[in-house]
């Protein structure tokens, strides 16, 4: 924990940087931090602080598109960890952020922007509470998909979301593919926590195949 915070504060501020693409990289690199490192119990504080860092980042930087992408990761992911309907204010901040990046440069983060917003789609509850629209999240995954189709996030996204439609096996094969996905230089703790949550998905999902196997048979 004690290096965790060490990291935390050597990091920033990332509002200081000359070279915005430095900033960037410790915002990522925080992200990492206490996303695949932090016990889950403290990550809701860490990410609301991050938060803070981000929107102090895109301030001094408006124009800074992958700033953009990323203060919308954390505000998202700071969302998740928040949970409960007081989350959703941080969801739809997020969403306008990447529907901003989007409007600057789609290619941005080789389409990050398209596959973050996909995910918020169909993880946010629809009308009347919220914004989440299935079909929307499809046509966002999908855009980001054909942007970098071999990208670990792209494919886990998509095949997290076939999953929550019960399509198990054409998300296997999205998740299958986020395995194949080239190292990410610089992103190589990010890269090793989502393979295991890929992993995870793909064991869970041959259990519910063979499941259902099983008893088709009987």
């Amino acid at each position: 924990m004690k290096y965790i915070l060490t990291v935390l504060l050597v990091l920033f501020s990332v509002a200081g940087y000359a070279n915005p693409a430095d900033g960037v990289r410790d915002l990522q690199t925080a992200w990492a931090e206490i996303k695949y490192k932090m016990p889950e119990k403290q990550q809701e504080k860490a990410f609301a602080d991050l938060v803070d860092k981000a929107a102090a980042y895109t301030n001094q930087h408006p124009g800074d598109v992958d700033g953009l992408i990323w203060e919308g990761i954390i505000r998202s992911t700071y969302a998740g960890a928040k949970g409960g309907l007081g989350a959703l204010g941080e969801a739809k901040k997020a969403k306008q952020l990447f529907e901003q990046a989007i409007d600057l440069d789609p290619n941005a983060l080789h389409g990050s922007a398209y596959t973050s917003l996909g995910s918020l789609y169909y993880q946010v509850p629809g009308w009347p509470i919220g914004f989440g629209d299935n079909d929307k999240a499809e046509e966002m995954l999908k855009k980001g998909l054909s942007i970098n189709p071999d990208g670990i996030d792209s494919n886990y996204f998509y095949g997290d979301y076939l999953k929550s439609e019960d399509k198990y096996k054409e998300a296997l094969s999205a998740f299958e593919k986020a395995l194949q996905a080239p190292v990410r230089h610089g992103r190589e703790l990010a890269d090793q926590g989502r393979k295991k949550e890929v992993e995870s998905a793909i064991t869970e999902i041959k259990k519910h195949l063979e499941h259902n196997t099983r008893l088709g048979s009987l």
